[in-house]
């Protein structure tokens, strides 16, 4: 099984392009919340809001801390500029493809709604990937302007990364032990559901009616979060986009050892106080925040590890819709990354049966991207699909579409290739979208009308494809988006069925 640092290292790098920022025309537009009013801007039909604080700034004495609420202020506050990413080795870019600037204090968020709502509208709420060590809510494909254009409210968010959002120190513990320091970044997602819940009414929204979704770390966060009480009533749905889930989190002991190492790197003795800790430079820890632990089970955030929780039933029963795409295996890269390391799990005669099963002969190259593939993120998908529709209704995809221009040149779906589809934000790119075929706006209609349509109440009914029908175990349905869309039965289930075999230790608990 992959280790879950390198599955930390997730972008969608190969959609990295200059953008060329447009002036436009806009409207001041006020709203009251509970620190006060912000002025945010309009185009008369769609607003935005920008850099909105949900939670105080996690610097001096509230480094490592729970989320504290945010300082009331007098006056106006200016909410049209994204407000700092968090803390990370390497700038984000925005919507507006300007570099990011990157702070400690970066608990924001950022909304999009439309002007004129005649009723309570969906909200739905994006946690961006990145490994939880780097990303941002602003970077330019998270553009919420064609959800809002299509009756949905959507907001983004900005969570500690790294070592500012995963660190369990002893120290901190002592400290604060009925806190059980140490998930930070969980805990300000878990504080900007909360805020939406309080605030989104006086933007248009419905606070019962939130789906939270994500791609990468990103759904595998929203995952965990369905599984964690202190998140219990802050969304209804979900939807999760390659997350890579049978990934054993640490434990505390363990996550608190990777805490005091990050220590150690920094110069700081075992015994090192609070005080010296809050005084590491935010520009060293920004440096070691790769190996940082990353989620980890602490008994509060998260009792239990995720996979158990589900495999006990004991996850919130809410719909939601998850899968995978094509080539997850994009993020292999690095010498740790060779065919042996990926394929290290497999006792020999499991290899064996690995090539016969995929057909691969003996190119372990292309075994290992399939195997990737499956073992990090269609074989769990369809498991927590499996373990999930006995209690909600689950809808399990594949995401095969490929850009036409690229047909021939890539071997599937990249890991977050489906995000400016899902977002329909391709006019973010340099020439406004305009090298798209008109298949691939197609695509992105179909794969963005699929959410916007989950969000407003529970059914993705899609453009132009057929009934998307809630998975059974027993017909192993799932929509899957290629050249066309296409319910498949029972799709790859011979080898899916052997990586879960191989793997099942990830959730058979006792």
């Amino acid at each position: 099984m992959i280790g879950r640092r390198l599955l930390r290292r997730t972008c969608i790098g190969w959609l990295t392009v200059a953008i060329v920022p447009i002036a436009l025309r806009a409207a001041t537009v006020r709203v009251s919340v509970e620190a006060g009013i912000l002025a945010g801007s309009s185009d008369g039909t769609i607003q935005t809001f920008k850099g909105v604080p949900y939670a105080a700034p996690p610097v001096a004495a509230h480094r490592w801390r729970s989320p504290q609420p945010v300082p009331h202020w007098t006056g106006a506050r200016e909410a049209t500029a994204f407000g700092a990413a968090c803390l990370q080795a390497e700038l984000p870019e925005n919507v507006d493809g300007a570099p990011a600037r990157i702070a400690e204090d970066c608990l924001t968020l950022n909304i999009w709604a439309p002007v004129h709502a005649s009723k309570p509208l969906p909200v739905m709420v994006w946690l961006h990937g990145g490994g939880n060590s780097s990303g941002a809510g602003s970077k330019r494909y998270y553009d919420g302007t064609s959800f809002a254009r299509d009756g949905v409210v959507l907001v983004t968010i900005n969570y500690r990364l790294g070592a500012l959002g995963f660190f369990p120190h002893p120290a901190l513990t002592r400290e604060a032990p009925r806190e059980m320091p140490g998930n930070f970044g969980l805990l300000d997602q878990i504080a900007a559901l909360g805020w939406v819940r309080r605030n989104i009414r006086a933007f248009g929204g419905n606070p019962e009616n939130v789906t939270l979704f994500g791609e990468s770390a990103g759904g595998e966060d929203a995952l965990v979060l369905i599984t964690s009480p202190l998140a219990a009533g802050l969304f209804q749905k979900a939807i999760v986009e390659s997350a890579g889930f049978w990934m054993h989190l640490p434990s505390r002991a363990e996550a608190e050892e990777a805490s005091a190492r990050i220590a150690a790197k920094a110069g700081l003795p075992a015994a090192a106080s609070t005080a010296q800790l809050r005084a590491i430079p935010a520009d060293t820890l920004s440096k070691l925040g790769d190996q940082a632990a990353g989620p980890f089970v602490d008994g509060r955030v998260l009792p239990l590890q995720p996979t158990v929780t589900f495999a006990r039933g004991k996850a919130a029963h809410i719909p939601f819709i998850i899968g995978w795409n094509t080539d997850e295996s994009s993020l292999i890269a690095g010498p740790e990354m060779q065919p042996a390391s990926v394929l290290a799990f497999l006792k020999p005669e499991e290899l064996a049966q690995a090539r016969t099963l995929y057909n691969t002969g003996s190119d372990d190259a292309i075994l290992a991207r399939a195997v990737f593939r499956d073992a990090n993120f269609a074989a769990p998908s369809r498991w927590l699909a499996q373990e999930a529709s006995a209690r909600a209704k689950v809808y399990l995809y594949r995401f095969a579409y490929v850009r036409q221009r690229q047909v021939g040149r890539m071997p599937g779906a990249p890991h977050g290739s489906e995000i400016p589809y899902v977002f329909d934000s391709w006019r973010q790119s340099p020439t406004g979208g305009s090298f798209l075929a008109q298949r691939d706006r197609a695509e992105a209609a179909t794969l963005h009308g699929c959410w916007v349509a989950f969000a407003k109440d529970g059914r993705p009914v899609c453009p132009d494809v057929p009934v998307w029908p809630a998975y059974r175990k027993q017909d192993d349905e799932l929509l899957d988006f290629g050249s066309t869309a296409v319910v498949a039965r029972g799709l790859n289930s011979r080898e899916l069925n052997f990586i879960e075999e191989q793997l099942a230790h990830f959730w058979r608990a006792p």
